[in-house]
Parts: C-alpha cells; sequence; structure tokens
C-alpha cells in the first residue's frame, strides 16, 4: 500500500526542471586542474629531476680513489671503474674487493682534503 501511495504522490506533482549543472568543461574546474596540475609539476616532478639529473653527473664522475657508499649500504674506495661496473676495496688489511653496477653507487665522500686541493686559491 505504501508504495502505491508514493507513485500517486509523485505523479500528481508537476514536474520541476533541475537546474544547470557546471560540467567538466567549465572554466572554473578547468582552471582548478590546471593549476593543480602545474602545482604537481613544480613540486614533485621537477625536484625528481634535478636528483636524477644530479646523481647521473656524480655517476660520470666517479674517478679511482674516490670514497663512495653504495645503495646497500657498503663503504669502500673505488679502485677500477668500467663501463658499467665499478670495483671497491671495502677492506684494506684483507684486500677484500667487490664488483658493483655503477647505478649501485649512492653517495661520493668528499673529504677537506681533496677539495681544498681542487679549490681556487683565495686571495
Amino acid at each position: 500500500m505504501n508504495l502505491w501511495h508514493l507513485l500517486a504522490q509523485a505523479a500528481s506533482q508537476p514536474a520541476t526542471p533541475r537546474p544547470a549543472t557546471p560540467g567538466f568543461l567549465d572554466p572554473m574546474v578547468f582552471g582548478l586542474l590546471l593549476a593543480f596540475g602545474v602545482f604537481f609539476y613544480f613540486a614533485v616532478m621537477r625536484p625528481q629531476q634535478r636528483e636524477r639529473q644530479k646523481h647521473a653527473q656524480m655517476l660520470a664522475a666517479l674517478k679511482r680513489n674516490d670514497r663512495v657508499q653504495t645503495i646497500g649500504g657498503v663503504i669502500g674506495t673505488i679502485v677500477e671503474v668500467r663501463d658499467n661496473e665499478v670495483v671497491l676495496k671495502v677492506d684494506e688489511h684483507n684486500n677484500v674487493k667487490m664488483r658493483f653496477v655503477r647505478g649501485a653507487i649512492k653517495d661520493v665522500f668528499r673529504d677537506a682534503a681533496s677539495t681544498a686541493e681542487t679549490a681556487p686559491p683565495k686571495k
């Protein structure tokens, strides 16, 4: 009985037009999406690109006797640099050497002595 009652009420009420709702291509929505995209690019994408470029430059500049840390946490001194491989001496006393892919190098340690030698003289 309730269902028939609701249907009768719905049929007796005049149909009112709905107000127009803004669509996806509404300028305000489009502007907000564009602003969010620009913010995302400058807040997330650009810093990641810079870090990747800096890391690639660091890997390209690897040379013998650099002290480095791998992504696994191994610290050693570079003995040999090949195209895609780096040989590290990880233990001075036992002469233990390990071979790593060049991309596994996380960081190069620059000590004050080596930077003082390469720095231009102060006037």
